[in-house]
């Protein structure tokens, strides 16, 4: 079998074909160097449905993982399947993308650490929406200095919840899930490449109702019981000084609160949704005054699709196709395991200071990934 470091294409597999995977499968081909080959999902027609759809072959979990053709298998499982099967694509020699979260423990973690390192693979995880064109020019800024140390900032995703819209809500309010270790991720994520590692954190956390009632179809009407905190107040001390809160909620009907405040020495910064790979990005000096940021001619921050009456930049396997580059030319990709740990470490030590009051020290770092300039990212691009 050809080393994957010699190919110039690698073979992609998929393992989870619910709601996820239409968005992967239609947005690979944006990117060269990867190639979707076959999906799988325990759930046969599924899968070849969603083979059907985007011309690809339908397999087995046990044939995709055993097939000679595919180099990284991406992880589109629930939650709390991802340690299981990132363990079985690991074991079955191949590198392993998750969607996130990619573990939900730092035990487990550790264990796909361990196996990885022993067997010369990559993991990688997304979210990889921080690659977006308007957080890498929001990292050009803070990395120039154009506002100075950050020192504080704010962060706010609340909403009404999965059960409004989602056709299978219910591993949204298990453990494992809840607004902080589903949507947090996004949030969490972009912090860390801004602003780099977490010392320790504190949090409230609470829910509005122990169930819930679906709203979309086909199961609208039935109830799901709420397993998980709901709404999480948190405050995060990063180890460059900066002190950040973090709010994540499914019980908020409405707010007026934007998405991602930095606030620094010499002025402010104000992001869009890291959910999303654009937006508008603006910027306020000493004067106060708030301008709004004209971004960079950046791939990743064009818009290619249609989200209700707007359009959007939408480039999900992005960090995929960085991390095919990073095993072609031997340097650490974007997305990487190390960011991702932390990242969970940061959200459960959250959930952790809610139960028990207290402040909780981080037991993990990470290094800040390099930024994407637009050079880079148009290097990922098909051609």
């Amino acid at each position: 079998m050809t080393s994957p470091e010699t190919k110039s294409i690698l073979g992609v597999g998929i393992i989870g074909c619910g709601n996820i995977s239409s968005a992967y499968l239609r947005l690979a081909p944006l990117f060269g160097g990867i190639d979707v080959r076959a999906v799988a999902d325990l759930n046969r027609e599924a899968a070849k449905a969603q083979a059907e759809a985007f011309g690809t072959t339908a397999m087995s979990v046990d044939d995709l993982l055993a097939s000679q053709d595919i180099d990284i298998v991406v992880n589109l499982t629930v939650p709390g399947a991802h340690f299981g099967v990132t363990k079985r694509i690991l074991e079955a020699g191949k590198h392993a993308y998750s969607e996130k979260p990619v573990v939900l423990s730092l035990e487990e973690g550790e264990t796909l650490r361990t196996l990885a390192k022993s067997k010369a693979l990559r993991i990688g995880s997304a979210p990889d929406t921080f690659l977006g064109g308007t957080h890498q020019m929001a990292r050009a800024l803070l990395d120039d200095g154009a506002v100075g140390r950050i020192t504080s900032g704010t962060c706010h995703v609340m909403n009404h919840g999965m059960e409004m819209w989602h056709p299978n809500p219910d591993f949204f309010f298990l453990p494992g899930a809840g607004p902080m270790l589903d949507i947090g991720p996004y949030y969490i994520t972009n912090l860390l490449q801004l602003l780099g590692p977490v010392r320790r954190v504190a949090a409230l956390t609470n829910m509005a109702t122990p169930t819930r009632t679906i709203g979309s179809q086909p199961r609208a009407g039935e109830t799901l019981d709420v397993k998980t905190p709901t709404n999480i107040h948190a405050l995060l001390e990063f180890e460059q000084g900066a002190t950040i809160t973090v709010t994540t909620s499914w019980d908020v009907w409405a707010h007026r609160h934007d998405h991602m405040e930095l606030y620094g020495t010499e002025g402010s910064l104000f992001l869009p949704d890291p959910n999303f790979f654009g937006g508008t990005l603006e910027k306020a000096g000493r004067d106060g005054a708030i301008q709004k940021v004209e971004v960079w001619d950046h791939p990743f921050a064009k818009p290619n699709e249609n989200l209700d009456t707007s359009s959007r930049a939408n480039y999900r396997a992005a960090g995929l196709a960085d991390m095919a580059l990073s095993i072609r030319e031997g340097r650490q990709h974007r997305c990487s395991f190390d960011m991702a740990l932390h990242a969970i470490d940061v959200m459960v030590s959250i959930l952790e200071s809610g139960e028990i009051g207290a402040f909780v020290s981080t037991r993990t770092s990470c290094e800040r990934p390099a930024p994407l300039t637009p050079d880079a990212a148009r290097a990922l691009m098909a051609v």
